[in-house]
């Protein structure tokens, strides 16, 4: 189950910017941060870059977090022999 929406702060090109995430979105994103050897900020710079200027921040950081899990279980379903 889902929790509430957690609101952080986070500096993207110098810029204070606040985003609004649930818990389980904001320890996934950590996690492929921590993984990838980035800096949250980063991450979620480049993430900001890429996103559509129509799309919130925060959708762009979910879907993004979705992706990385689904290509991680595409990879792993992969491995194993049919």
């Amino acid at each position: 189950m889902m929790g509430r929406p957690v609101k952080h702060s986070l500096t993207l090109k110098g810029h204070r910017t606040s985003v609004t995430l649930e818990d389980e979105f904001w320890r996934a994103f950590r996690e492929i941060a921590k993984e990838d050897g980035r800096a949250l900020n980063d991450l979620a710079a480049e993430i900001d870059a890429a996103r559509d200027p129509d799309t919130g921040l925060a959708s762009a950081i979910r879907v993004y977090v979705l992706g990385r899990y689904l290509s991680a279980h595409r990879r792993d379903t992969d491995a194993i022999p049919t």
